[in-house]
């Protein structure tokens, strides 16, 4: 074992995920490693304690635990899936424990096989995230394909089953975070509008239905997300809370685009016929905002399925909307984790 020291982020390595930094400079620390580093406050930057996937600047001075001097043998290969896939998946990981993984899904990553989603997506990717278990993880929940942030897996059918009974009884609570074009108001709501597929050259995109009318309207379903603005660029952009009271495909696209802020990025719902205050298909922004969905899975808090204990676990923000969060001048520490909190 090496002893505690402290090394100097250096000048190109800005701007990079705390654990692949780590991780990099030594190839014997697993992310099973890192995350137990940061539980107990044994990794640290600048003094401060740290998550994995904290981003770290250019001269900041990370403290480093002892560590093994021996690297562990490389991961089994997984068969059928590509090295780099699995380790991709596999740095995916936020959370683990016996009976459960959390992932933060990237975007462009389906979350099952499907009409043109091709071969690769996370359920076909479960077989590199066994961690020593004889079956794989099952998903319990999708995410959109361009959708990133927390997904949850079961590691055995008994607690895939408690897990999904819960997501079916709605007690779990997530809360996503988003750019839409414009500003909503009033500031914190409800969207009531039902949702049923539009059938014909549109079938996989949902249309929206006014409550007095779902009851009327064959197939439609009833849908309802609450929102909130956390902050806005003046009248154009909004960051906006969503939490899908109900689980309905593309509720919260649907819904935003339904009120006349789309979010920022979705070509199916945010067409430029939209009254907002974009620029072009998709509610896009223009100048360095990226043109990629911007909806992600920020938070998810759920009772433990064998211990029974609440479990609340966040996800980092994708590349591009860190990115936009940073040309905004929004900072992910400046809002309450759960804005609605203080209002139920």
């Amino acid at each position: 074992m090496s002893g505690v020291q402290t090394l100097t982020v250096g000048t190109d390595e800005g701007e990079q995920r705390l654990d692949r930094w780590l991780k990099r400079k030594f190839p014997q620390v697993t992310q099973g490693m890192v995350e137990k580093f940061c539980r107990k406050g044994e990794l640290r930057v600048d003094g401060k304690r740290v998550k994995s996937g904290d981003r770290i600047e250019a001269g900041q001075q990370v403290r480093i635990p002892p560590l093994p001097d021996a690297a562990p043998p490389p991961p089994a290969r997984v068969e059928g899936i590509p090295d780099a896939d699995a380790e991709m998946i596999r740095d995916c990981v936020l959370w683990k424990d016996e009976h459960v993984i959390a992932l933060n899904k990237p975007p462009g990553l389906p979350s099952q096989g499907g009409s043109g989603q091709g071969n690769r997506h996370v359920d076909g990717l479960t077989e590199a995230l066994k961690f020593g278990y004889k079956e794989r993880p099952v998903l319990v929940h999708r995410l959109d394909k361009d959708t990133s942030g927390v997904l949850l897996l079961a590691r055995t059918p008994r607690v895939a089953r408690r897990l999904s009974e819960a997501f079916r009884h709605r007690n779990t609570r997530k809360i996503y975070w988003a750019i839409v074009a414009g500003v909503p108001q009033p500031l914190m709501g409800t969207i009531r509008y039902g949702l049923v597929k539009s059938g014909g050259r549109d079938a996989e995109k949902m249309r929206c239905v006014h409550p007095n009318e779902v009851d009327k309207t064959e197939g439609a379903k009833r849908a309802t997300t609450d929102y909130a603005v956390l902050d806005r660029l003046a009248s154009r952009a909004a960051w906006v809370a969503l939490v899908p009271i109900t689980g309905r495909t593309h509720q919260l696209r649907a819904h935003m685009a339904e009120m006349g802020h789309p979010i920022i990025g979705d070509g199916k719902y945010g067409g430029s016929g939209q009254e907002n205050l974009g620029d072009g298909w998709g509610a896009q922004l223009g100048g360095d905002i990226s043109r990629k969905l911007h909806l992600h899975a920020r938070r998810i808090t759920f009772e433990h399925p064998v211990t029974g204990k609440p479990v609340t676990i966040e996800a980092p923000l994708p590349a591009h909307m860190a990115k936009s969060w940073a040309t905004m001048g929004w900072k992910e520490t400046d809002v309450p984790a759960d804005p609605f909190e203080e209002q139920e």
